[in-house]
C-alpha cells in the first residue's frame, strides 16, 4: 500500500499545492490543490478553500471551492461542501451537507463503429 503525504492539523497553507502521490489534508489549504493520478483525502478536521483536481477526492471535512476528479468524488457523512463538484461518479453519504452544483458525465469512449 502506498503511503500518503499529509498536511497535519496544525498546518495552514496559502497558495498552490501540487502532489504526485496520495495526499491527506488534516489542516487547512487556501488556494489550489492538484494531485496527479492519485487520491486527495480531506480528513474530518481538515478544511480547504480551493480549486481542486485529483484522480479521486474523498471529503470528510470542510471543502469550499471547485472540486474536479477524473474518477470519483466521495462525500462522507461528516462532510460540508460549498461549491461545485464534477466527476464521472459522485457519491453522497446520508448526512453529508452539499451546497452547490454536482455534474456527472460518463467518460467518452474512443470506440468507433465500423460501417
Amino acid at each position: 500500500m502506498e503511503t500518503a503525504a499529509r498536511i497535519g492539523p496544525s498546518i495552514r497553507i496559502k497558495g498552490d499545492v501540487r502532489s504526485g502521490e496520495p495526499l491527506v489534508v488534516a489542516g487547512h489549504v487556501d488556494g489550489t490543490i492538484e494531485v496527479n493520478g492519485h487520491p486527495l483525502t480531506i480528513d474530518p478536521g481538515g478544511s480547504i478553500a480551493a480549486t481542486v483536481s485529483a484522480h479521486t477526492i474523498v471529503i470528510s471535512g470542510n471543502a469550499n471551492g471547485i472540486l474536479t476528479a477524473t474518477a470519483r468524488v466521495v462525500v462522507m457523512e461528516t462532510a460540508k461542501v460549498e461549491g461545485d463538484i464534477a466527476a464521472p461518479v459522485v457519491s453522497l453519504a446520508e448526512g453529508a451537507m452539499v451546497n452547490g452544483r454536482i455534474e456527472t458525465a460518463e467518460k467518452k469512449s474512443s470506440l468507433s463503429l465500423a460501417s
